[in-house]
């Protein structure tokens, strides 16, 4: 084991569509089992492993609106889609590794995963199993980061590890646009908050401030970076409180 016992993991909706469609959409085969590989090497290192889950690959809640359809209604769709891909994830691990593997979801569907209970999900992590976390926190207006943020802090994870698509961390500017763009290696909050730095929801930055959750922001198409963080190399961008 690395530096890390505990450790929640955010994976974007767009992290499992790679290059199936455009700007982020759909799912490709692929990348679902290279994510697999990867969540499953974290656990492998002894690190107790949550996954919290996007959907912004089938839906996005704040789209929806040209659509007619309510924001409240469309989050509501959009948590059915991280329903959606944690059961593909939970279908591709226990396709490819040992451990056992939950899926438990905020939005009660007893079917086809376990309603999300803290102390449950506690006991799951202890017992050796990685825990798939889907359905945000349940309410409509409330992203899936602030999510992340949230179920890290629930669960007294050492850092959540926030894994980003298109790029490998926190930069000044936008490097797809500006190519002498500089990486953070370090940031505070306060100071990801001061420059408007596009990485997360606001909402889930002040909370992680607040409550002094550590971060690392690196790239999801990076193999081995999520194993190489939990060993205690400092891969992307690392975000403290002050």
């Amino acid at each position: 084991m690395g530096r890390y016992a505990r450790v929640v993991v955010k994976l974007s909706g767009e992290a499992f569509a790679g290059t199936a469609g455009t700007a982020g959409t759909g799912t490709d085969p692929v990348c679902l089992a290279g994510l697999a590989d990867e969540v499953a090497s974290v656990h492998d290192l002894g690190v107790q492993t949550a996954v919290v889950v996007g959907g912004g690959n089938l839906f996005r809640g704040r789209l929806a609106g040209s659509w007619g359809i309510g924001r409240a209604e469309a989050d509501d769709i959009g948590m059915l889609g991280t329903v959606m891909n944690a059961l593909m994830l939970w279908g591709a691990l226990t396709a490819r590794s040992e451990p056992d593997v939950r899926v438990m979801t905020a939005v009660a569907m007893q079917s086809v995963a376990e309603p999300f209970i803290r102390l449950r999900a506690d006991r799951h992590l202890r017992r050796g199993r990685i825990v798939l976390l889907a359905g945000g926190t349940g309410q409509p207006y409330v992203t899936a980061d602030y999510a992340a943020v949230q179920r890290s802090l629930e669960l007294s994870a050492d850092a959540l590890l926030v894994a980003k698509r298109g790029v490998d961390g926190v930069y000044d500017s936008d490097p797809k646009t500006h190519p002498d763009a500089k990486r953070y290696e370090h940031l505070t909050y306060r100071e990801a908050l001061e420059r408007s730095v596009k990485v997360m929801d606001t909402t889930a930055f002040v909370l992680a401030e607040e409550q002094g959750l550590l971060m690392h922001v690196f790239d999801v198409a990076a193999a081995g970076a999520m194993a190489a963080i939990c060993e205690g190399r400092d891969i992307g961008t690392r975000i403290t409180a002050d």
